[in-house]
C-alpha cells in the first residue's frame, strides 16, 4: 500500500502591484516554492502592474511536506532582481477545504527572520541525580539552511534555553549543512516547568547575528516522550502581518490531493466494471461507472478526471472503446451538428487529454520547427488596424514612417510565410501519427457519419475530427507553446502577437471556411484566399488520416502512453568533466546535446552526432540540485549512477534556467522512479580541494548530508501509467454519486412503469423492452455499489492497520 500527495497550483494574475522601476512600473514574474525547494517560475511580464500569468503546474509531492510558498519579483537587467512580496500558505490551510483555494491573496513583506529552512538533529534525554534534575540536549547536526552570507553560505551556531539557562555550541563556519555533535548539559532551576527551545544564528564578525530557525518542546513532552530525530525548522512566532492590499495581490488556485493507494488486487472488481462499460451498448447506459462518472463530473474536476480514465483505459489497451464509448453517447444526444463537441463534456475533455498524452512527440515534430522560427526572427506582423503601430516597422531610411497598407502587405506575406511551412508539415503528415490516434479519429467519424448522414451535414464527419486536432491540439500549442512544452520560456508581447494571429488562421483552417469571413474579424480578409486554399488540402488530409487498417485488441496488453525507447526530454546542456585537473570552474563544463527516453541518458556533441556516452537510466540512483556555491554556477544539478561493482559516480549538468531545471529533474526523476536502492541522502555540495563543498567533510565516500527529494516532481503528459492510483480517484469521484446512485436505482426509479403509463406508452413489446432495461440498469447500480462497499471496507482495515501501528512519538513542530 502507499500514499500519494500532489499540489494542483495555478498561478492566475497580479493585481496592484508596487512600482519598482525609474518608468513606473514593474517586470513581474513569480517563483513557486514548496519547503523552500524552487519546482516552478512563471514568464517575466514586461511592463504590467497588473500581470496575467494564467500558467498552471501540477507537482507531486511527499507526504510530509509543509508548506508552499510565492514570491513575486522584479526582473532587472542589471543587478539583483527586486522582492516586491510573497504568500506563504501552509499544508494544513491547503488542506482545510478539499475544494482548495481559489481567491485574492494579498501579498506580505519578506520579513528575513521569517524567511528559515531546513531541519535540526536533537536527541534529549531528562537525567536525574542527587543534584537534581538536568536535560542533556545532544546538538548532532543540521541541513539544508538559509544562507546568510554572500557566499551562499552561513556560519551557524546553536543556542539551547531551558528555564533561565542558555548553552551555545560552538560556530561553524561557511556552510549550510553543519555537524556540531555537542552535548549541552542544563540543570533545572526552581520554578514551573519550563519548554526547551534550540535555536540557531548565523555568526557575523560585523553587525548583529542572522537568525536561521527554532524548534520548541513543551515540558509535557520532555517528559513523557523527549525528542530524538530530525525537526523542521520554525520562525520566530509572531502575528501575521498584513500589508493591507499596499504590495498588491495574487489571485491564485491551489488544491492538495492526497490519497491512499491499495494493493491492486483491491481495484480488480471496479476496473473490470469499467472494462466491461466501454464494451456493451453506450447509448442505453445509465449505471454503469462511466454513465455515473459522466453526470457527475464537472469543471477543472472533469479535466482531472478523463486525464486519469484516459490513462488507465491505455494500460488496458482499451482506449479506442473507451473514446468510443464516450462520443457515441455524445453524439446520441446532440440534435444540432453545429454544437457537437463545443461543451467541456467528459467526452470533448478526454479526447483532448488523450491527444496531449498519445500524441506530444508528434506534435513536437510537426510545429516545433515553425515556432522556433517565430521565436527567433522576432518579426513584426499585425492585420487589424487598430492594433498597428507604425512605428514598430520604421527602419533608418529617408522614406519616413510606413503607410498602414505598407504594414498590412508586409504582415500578410510574413504570415503566409509561416503558415505555408506549418500546414505543409501537418498535412503531410499522416505517416507520422500515431496509430492510436488516426484509430481513435476513424472510429469518431463512423459515429458522426451515422448520426447525420444528411447531405447538408457532410462536413459534420470532417469538423469533428479537425475541431479536436487543429482547434484543441494544434492552435492552442502555437498560442501557448510553453504549455505544450515546445519552449522553455514564455514569448515576450510582440512575439505573442503573432503567435495569436497563427493561431487564428489555424482555427479558421480547422473550422473548414465555416465561419469565414463573418465576425468582428474582418480585417483578417486579406489571409482568405491563403485559408480557403489549405482548406482543400486539410480535407485531403482527414481522409488520409482515418483511412487506416488495424484494431485495438480488447484487454490487450499494457502500455504506456510513450515508449520507453521514445525521447521524453531533449537539449543542450553543459556537462562537467569528470576530473578537470587545474581547469576553472567555468571551463570545466563542455556544451553536450543529451537525449532521455525510458531507457537511457545519452549525448553528443549535437543532435546529429553520433552518440559520446550514456548512462542506463536503471542504473540511476539519484538526481538533485547542486548548491551554486558548489562551482559558482547557478542551476546545476547533479545524477548519481551506481554501476556494477556498487560504486557511485557522479554527472553535474548545468541547464539555463530554474525552468530548464526543474523539467529535467522532473524527466529524469520518473524515469528512475522504479530503479531499487535509491538514496535516501546526498551532497547538495561537490568534492573539492579534498573535502564537500556543503558539510565540509573530508572523506569523499561520506554519507549525505541533505535528504533527496525523488519524490518532488512535475506532472505533465510523459507521467507514466499507474493503474491502480488512477482507479483509486475513479472510486473517490464515485463515492460523490453513490446516493443519488443508490435513490434513482434501487430506491426509486425514474422509469415509470405503471399500468397505465404502459399504457400509453404502446405495446406490451415496448413494456417489455423498459422493464427489462430498468431491470439491468438496477443490477447494474447493485454490482456498482457493491464494489464500492468493499473498496470502503479495504480502505477503513488499512487506516485501523496503520493506527495500530503508529507509536506515540514526540510532538515535532
Amino acid at each position: 500500500m502507499a500514499k500519494s500527495s500532489s499540489l494542483n497550483v495555478r498561478v492566475v494574475e497580479g493585481r496592484a502591484l508596487p512600482a519598482k522601476d525609474v518608468s513606473g512600473s514593474s517586470d513581474p514574474y513569480c517563483i513557486v516554492k514548496v519547503d523552500d525547494e524552487v519546482v516552478a517560475r512563471t514568464a517575466t511580464i514586461w511592463r504590467s502592474l497588473s500581470p496575467f500569468w494564467g500558467e498552471e503546474y501540477t507537482v507531486h509531492l511527499p507526504l510530509d511536506f509543509h508548506h508552499l510558498a510565492f514570491y513575486v519579483l522584479d526582473e532587472d537587467t542589471v543587478g539583483h532582481d527586486d522582492i516586491i512580496g510573497k504568500i506563504s500558505l501552509s499544508r494544513e490551510a491547503i488542506a482545510a477545504d478539499p475544494r482548495g483555494i481559489d481567491s485574492w491573496i494579498n501579498l506580505s513583506h519578506v520579513d528575513p527572520d521569517a524567511e528559515v529552512q531546513g531541519e535540526i538533529c536533537l536527541a534529549v534525554q531528562m537525567l536525574e541525580d542527587v543534584r537534581g534534575r538536568c536535560l542533556r540536549c545532544h546538538v548532532l547536526q543540521a541541513r539544508d539552511l538559509a544562507p546568510r552570507d554572500i557566499s551562499g553560505t552561513s556560519d551557524p551556531f546553536a543556542r539551547v534555553f531551558w528555564g533561565s539557562q542558555s548553552l551555545e555550541t560552538s560556530t561553524i563556519k561557511k556552510t549550510r549543512f553543519p555537524h556540531w555533535d555537542e552535548v549541552l548539559e542544563l540543570r533545572e532551576m526552581p520554578g514551573p516547568p519550563s519548554p526547551l527551545r534550540v535555536e540557531l544564528w548565523d555568526w557575523d564578525m560585523v553587525g548583529k547575528n542572522d537568525f536561521l530557525g527554532m524548534v520548541e518542546f513543551p515540558p509535557q513532552v520532555l517528559q513523557q516522550n523527549p525528542p530524538n530525530g530530525w525537526f523542521h525548522l520554525l520562525p520566530f512566532p509572531r502575528a501575521e502581518e498584513d500589508s493591507g492590499g499596499s504590495l498588491g495581490a495574487l489571485r491564485l488556485k491551489v488544491r492538495l490531493t492526497e490519497d491512499r493507494v491499495l494493493p491492486s488486487q483491491y481495484y480488480q472488481p471496479l476496473r473490470e466494471l469499467l472494462m466491461e462499460s466501454v464494451l456493451g451498448p453506450a447509448e442505453e447506459d445509465a449505471a454503469s461507472p462511466l454513465a455515473v462518472l459522466e453526470e457527475l463530473t464537472s469543471g477543472d474536476c472533469r479535466q482531472e478526471l478523463a486525464t486519469k480514465l484516459v490513462k488507465l483505459f491505455l494500460g488496458q489497451g482499451l482506449a479506442g472503446p473507451f473514446l468510443d464509448y464516450l462520443t457515441r453517447r455524445e453524439v446520441a444526444r446532440t440534435t444540432d451538428p453545429n454544437t457537437l463537441f463545443r461543451s467541456n463534456s467528459l467526452a470533448s475533455k478526454s479526447m483532448e487529454q488523450f491527444l496531449k498524452l498519445v500524441g506530444m512527440p508528434y506534435l513536437h515534430e510537426v510545429l516545433r520547427p515553425a515556432i522556433n522560427r517565430v521565436f527567433e526572427e522576432k518579426r513584426y506582423m499585425e492585420l487589424d488596424p487598430c492594433k498597428m503601430g507604425l512605428g514598430r516597422t520604421r527602419r533608418i531610411s529617408f522614406k519616413g514612417v510606413p503607410s498602414e497598407e505598407h504594414v498590412r502587405e508586409a504582415s500578410l506575406g510574413l504570415l503566409t510565410g509561416y503558415l505555408g511551412p506549418i500546414m505543409d508539415t501537418i498535412v503531410g503528415s499522416v505517416g507520422r501519427c500515431p496509430l492510436a490516434i488516426r484509430l481513435a479519429f476513424k472510429q469518431l467519424r463512423q459515429c458522426v457519419e451515422e448520426r447525420f448522414p444528411q447531405a447538408e451535414h457532410k462536413d459534420v464527419k470532417n469538423l469533428a475530427i479537425s475541431g479536436f486536432l487543429f482547434l484543441r491540439f494544434f492552435a492552442p500549442a502555437i498560442l501557448t507553446p510553453k504549455l505544450f512544452d515546445l519552449r522553455d520560456q514564455h514569448a515576450d508581447p510582440q512575439t505573442s502577437r503573432s503567435l495569436l494571429l497563427l493561431a487564428k488562421a489555424v482555427q479558421s483552417i480547422g473550422n473548414l471556411g465555416q465561419q469565414l469571413g463573418q465576425g468582428k474579424e474582418l480585417w483578417m480578409a486579406p489571409l482568405h484566399p491563403f485559408l480557403l486554399q489549405s482548406i482543400s488540402r486539410v480535407r485531403d488530409f482527414l481522409d488520409q488520416l482515418v483511412d487506416v487498417d488495424g484494431k485495438e485488441e480488447p484487454g490487450g496488453p499494457a502500455r504506456a502512453p510513450v515508449p520507453p525507447s521514445v525521447t521524453v526530454r531533449e537539449g543542450y546542456l553543459l556537462k562537467r568533466k569528470e576530473e578537470p585537473a587545474g581547469l576553472a570552474t567555468r571551463f570545466a563544463f563542455k556544451k553536450f546535446y543529451f537525449r532521455l527516453s525510458g531507457e537511457m541518458l545519452s549525448c553528443s556533441r549535437s543532435p546529429e552526432r553520433q552518440t559520446r556516452s550514456s548512462m542506463p537510466v536503471s542504473h540511476i540512483r539519484a538526481v538533485e540540485r547542486v548548491d551554486e556555491g558548489a562551482f559558482q554556477l547557478p542551476h546545476v544539478m547533479q545524477v548519481v549512477t551506481q554501476d556494477g561493482a556498487g560504486a557511485l559516480h557522479t554527472t553535474y549538468l548545468q541547464c539555463k534556467n530554474v525552468n530548464e531545471l526543474n523539467q529535467w529533474l522532473s524527466a529524469l526523476r520518473k524515469a528512475s522512479a522504479p530503479n531499487p536502492d535509491k538514496l535516501a541522502a546526498w551532497h547538495p555540495g561537490a568534492f573539492r580541494s579534498a573535502h564537500w563543498t556543503c558539510c565540509l567533510q573530508a572523506e569523499r565516500s561520506a554519507a549525505g548530508c541533505s535528504r533527496t527529494h525523488s519524490a518532488v516532481t512535475l506532472g505533465d503528459w510523459s507521467d507514466p501509467l499507474d493503474p491502480d492510483a488512477e482507479t483509486q480517484m475513479v472510486y473517490r469521484q464515485l463515492l460523490l454519486g453513490r446516493d443519488r446512485l443508490r435513490m434513482k436505482f434501487l430506491e426509486g426509479s425514474t422509469l415509470d412503469t405503471t399500468p397505465e403509463a404502459d399504457t400509453e406508452k404502446g405495446s406490451s413489446a415496448t413494456e417489455g423492452a423498459c422493464a427489462d432495461a430498468l431491470a439491468h440498469q438496477r443490477e447494474a447500480a447493485a454490482r456498482l455499489l457493491e464494489v464500492l462497499a468493499d473498496l470502503d471496507q479495504a480502505h477503513e482495515e488499512f487506516q485501523s492497520q496503520e493506527q495500530r501501528k503508529v507509536a506515540p512519538g514526540p510532538l515535532r513542530p
